[in-house]
């Protein structure tokens, strides 16, 4: 097991005065719900100028925040006999077919049954630690209902070469959705910005300034009574981008009830109708351009012959 603390220091700046703490806090820390915050307030785990506030308490410029987090305890994380997909495997790399419902890495809640556990027992000791306990082998993620490609590095020198092209957006990722309503266009890009929803924290949305830069290509495949089938392709790749990207477009993608309608005959596909086709990437050792392409999941094919 091991003891994780963290410690976070604020100078408060002019924007930010006469804002809540607990506000403000979540505003800054964009991993923290505001409910935490307001707990570790009430914990007096949260100082400004060397005193414990209420969460009502209004910073004012220059107010000196700390914040400290209680020591967390990381679970081992075991190894277990998952079947594995293998689309592309050697020394340095490996990329899998992730199903749909597993997570890749474990989290509160989480810490059986992921991706990371399947990798553990498949490849060993032979992944790089560079993301420590919990993400071994990880350079990035999808979503736990999106199924497809996912590459994991084997050592330190393959992730950060791998880590350094998804950096550089030189990656091919291509993705294939089926989305609410008629999208007219056969071909199209969003560039928006996405960061934290204003309200809800648990959901990122497009947002005007305070977000990261978030580029998505989409072309037309298929178009069906009331849907479409799409594929996507990202040249940057922030947190649910396609989803939040489509959404703004007014087409959200169908099982969607996060970004897409609460009440859909759609959303018992039990989550979005997302799909990481292609991956291409350099192999970081050969310097050789490597891609694969994971199948269409049977769920995915059916509802497309349905559709038809």
């Amino acid at each position: 097991m091991t003891d994780l603390k963290k410690e976070f220091n604020f100078v408060i700046t002019e924007e930010m005065g006469g804002e809540r703490i607990d506000k403000c806090l979540s505003a800054l820390i964009d991993t923290l719900s505001r409910s935490y915050i307001q707990k570790l307030l009430a914990e007096g785990s949260v100082a400004v100028n060397g005193k414990n506030v209420k969460p009502s308490y209004k910073v004012c410029t220059d107010d000196e925040v700390k914040l400290f987090l209680p020591p967390v305890i990381t679970p081992d994380i075991l190894p277990e006999k998952i079947p594995l997909d293998v689309l592309y495997e050697d020394n340095d790399v490996i990329v899998v077919n992730k199903p749909k419902g597993m997570v890749v890495h474990p989290a509160p809640g989480h810490y059986e049954g992921t991706l990371v556990n399947a990798l553990l027992y498949h490849c060993g000791n032979d992944l790089s630690g560079i993301n420590g306990v919990l993400r071994p082998g990880i350079v990035h993620r999808i979503d736990r209902d999106t199924t497809g490609s996912v590459i994991a590095c084997k050592n330190d020198h393959a992730h950060n070469e791998i880590a350094r092209q998804l950096k550089e957006h030189s990656i091919v990722r291509k993705y294939q959705a089926i989305v609410h309503g008629i999208i007219k266009e056969e071909q199209g890009t969003v560039h928006t910005l996405i960061g934290r929803h204003p309200l809800d924290r648990k959901k990122m949305a497009v947002v005007e300034r305070g977000g990261k830069d978030a580029i998505t290509h989409y072309h037309v495949m298929k178009r069906f009574q009331n849907t479409t089938y799409i594929e996507c392709i990202l040249e940057t790749g922030r947190t649910h981008q396609i989803r939040v990207h489509m959404s703004h477009l007014g087409h959200p993608l169908l099982g969607d009830s996060v970004y897409g309608p609460k009440s859909s005959s759609y959303n018992k596909l039990q989550g979005q109708t997302l799909h990481a086709g292609t991956l291409g990437f350099i192999h970081p050792s050969t310097g050789e351009y490597v891609e694969t392409i994971a199948p269409l999941p049977e769920y995915f094919q059916i509802l497309l012959n349905k559709l038809s």
